[in-house]
């Protein structure tokens, strides 16, 4: 098979979220309430065992109440919001007010980090002519984290699920990325962290490569195999 496109998702692929608790601290640190760091700690441990943070750690249990919302979270940026928003209130916090500004601080460019090896692998399928989309789960328009991050310009195109109302793994998000980018699904690489949202581009037949959303500092060149896969093809 000729490699002619890369589908990327976004978050734990090419991106990683800021930790819970640096998330927390900003927010914090924005709203002049400064905490004790033990009680700091604390609660960003709550907020991470409930899924609060969107590219974070999956909540440990979904409140029943809460469990059709949390299923169709990334099918419109309404229900993102609203299905974060209610995870994050599962935690007392000192102010009702943090919640909202939770939620906005994790749409800002500077909560999110490339891996290291992201430009490297995306400058190097530009040099290779392979086309390249970013296909993602998502509430909020990721386009300015790339371009804060110099990477926009070695994107074509933007799947993104609350723009078409159609969530990973259902085969629509990716044919339209493939179509975007003008490339046969036979011809595409999905890379992806999820085994179940992004593995739904095989039922288009693309290729599938996973890699382990870790830390940034602890998956420095865990996207360099994708070029070798597009030379190997």
């Amino acid at each position: 098979m000729t490699i002619k496109g890369a589908l990327f998702d976004f978050s734990g692929t090419l991106f990683r979220i800021e930790s819970t608790g640096a998330w927390l601290r900003a927010v914090l640190q924005e709203a002049r309430l400064p905490l004790p760091e033990a009680e700091s700690e604390r609660l960003a441990g709550a907020l991470e065992r409930a899924g609060a943070l969107p590219g974070g750690a999956r909540p440990t249990a979904v409140p029943e109440r809460l469990a059709e919302l949390w299923a169709q979270r990334d099918r419109t940026a309404a229900e993102h919001r609203a299905a974060f928003t209610a995870m994050s209130r599962e935690v007392p916090l000192p102010d009702p007010r943090l919640h909202g500004a939770l939620y906005e601080r994790h749409m800002n460019p500077e909560a999110w980090r490339p891996y290291p090896d992201a430009a490297e692998v995306l400058t190097g399928l530009r040099e290779r002519g392979i086309r390249v989309a970013v296909v993602s789960n998502i509430g909020w328009d990721l386009r300015p984290v790339f371009h804060a991050h110099g990477l926009a310009t070695y994107v074509d195109a933007y799947a993104l699920s609350y723009e078409h109302e159609v969530q990973k793994p259902d085969p629509r998000l990716f044919a339209r990325a493939c179509e975007d980018i003008g490339v046969d699904p036979a011809h595409a690489l999905m890379i992806g962290d999820d085994r179940h949202a992004d593995a739904g581009a095989a039922t288009l037949g693309c290729a599938v490569h996973f890699v382990d959303p870790l830390p940034v500092d602890r998956r420095p060149g865990g996207l360099l195999p994708v070029l070798g896969l597009v030379d190997r093809a």
